[in-house]
C-alpha cells in the first residue's frame, strides 16, 4: 500500500490552493497528508480553516526575528540563513517528505535547501518555460503577472517548479492551462491608463490564483506520490544543462506528460 507523502506548507499572508487540498482533494489521506502549515507572518488568511481541518499551524514571524537582531529585513544574509535554520527546526518534528511554498514571499537559503534537498516545490504565477536568451526565467518574482501583461503576452500560465537558490529558477514540474489576456489590456496601454492596468492585473492574478492553485498542487503531489516524476533526476538534468518539459494540466483536470496523450489525474 502506498505510504502517503507527509507534506508541510510554507506560506506568508495567504496559502493559495491549500484549502483545496484539505477540503476538495480526494487523495488527501491516500497519497498525501498535510502535516503542518508554517507562516512567515503572525497569522495567515486560511489559518482558522486549516486548523479546523485538524492541521497544526505555526507562526515564525520573520519581521520579529529580524527586529530582535536589529537587522534590515532585506539585508543581512547571515540573519536570513539563521531564520531558515530555525524554520528547519520547527518543521523537523512533523517529519515532512515534501515542502510546498504556497504564497511564501521569501527566497529560501542553504539551511532549508540542504535540509529538504530536492524536496521543495513552489507555485509561481508565470510560465517558467519562457526563458531569456541566457536561460533565466522570463518572468520571475512576485510581480510576474504584471510583468507578463506589460510584455504584451496574449496569455498567462502558472507553474509548479522545484525550488533552488534562484528566484523561480528551478526546473518546472507542471504547467497550467492558458489564461487568455483581455484585449482591453492593449487598449489600456494605448490610453496609458495605469489605473486600469493595475486593476486588470490584480483581477487576472486573482483569476489564476483561484482557478488553478488547488488543481496545480493536486497534480504535482500526484506526480511525486505515484512516481511519475523523480525530483532528484529533475535536479540532475538541470545541473547538466538539460531542460525537461513539464507536464501540462488541463482545465478539466487532465494531465499530459511531455511525451504522451492526456490522461486523467489518478483518483
Amino acid at each position: 500500500m502506498l505510504k502517503p507523502l507527509r507534506v508541510a506548507v510554507l506560506c506568508s499572508h495567504r496559502a493559495p490552493g491549500v484549502m483545496h487540498l484539505l477540503h476538495a482533494d480526494p487523495d488527501r489521506g491516500r497519497s498525501f497528508e498535510i502535516v503542518c502549515c508554517l507562516t512567515s507572518e503572525p497569522t495567515f488568511a486560511e489559518e482558522v480553516r486549516v486548523e479546523r481541518r485538524g492541521v497544526p499551524t505555526r507562526s515564525h514571524d520573520i519581521r520579529a526575528f529580524y527586529a530582535r537582531r536589529q537587522a534590515p529585513l532585506r539585508g543581512a544574509p547571515d540573519v536570513r540563513a539563521a531564520y531558515d535554520a530555525e524554520t528547519v527546526a520547527i518543521l523537523k518534528p512533523f517529519g515532512p517528505d515534501l515542502i510546498l511554498t504556497a504564497g511564501y514571499l521569501y527566497l529560501l537559503t542553504e539551511p532549508m535547501l540542504a535540509a529538504f534537498r530536492n524536496r521543495i516545490l513552489n507555485l509561481h504565477f508565470a510560465d517558467l518555460t519562457l526563458r531569456t536568451p541566457d536561460g533565466e526565467p522570463g518572468f520571475p518574482g512576485i510581480h510576474a503577472v504584471r510583468d507578463t501583461l506589460a510584455a504584451g503576452c496574449s496569455e498567462t500560465r502558472a507553474t509548479v517548479h522545484l525550488v533552488d537558490a534562484g528566484a523561480d529558477h528551478g526546473p518546472a514540474i507542471v504547467r497550467s492551462w492558458p489564461f487568455p489576456v483581455s484585449p482591453m489590456v492593449e487598449e489600456a496601454h494605448r490610453w496609458e491608463a495605469t489605473d486600469l492596468l493595475r486593476a486588470y492585473g490584480f483581477a487576472h492574478e486573482q483569476w489564476m490564483m483561484r482557478a488553478c492553485s488547488g488543481p496545480m498542487w493536486t497534480a504535482a503531489l500526484q506526480l511525486v506520490a505515484f512516481g511519475a516524476i523523480d525530483l532528484d533526476r529533475q535536479r540532475a538534468f538541470a545541473r547538466d544543462g538539460q531542460r525537461v518539459a513539464p507536464w501540462l494540466l488541463g482545465p478539466r483536470g487532465s494531465l499530459m506528460s511531455p511525451q504522451a496523450e492526456p490522461v486523467p489525474m489518478a483518483r
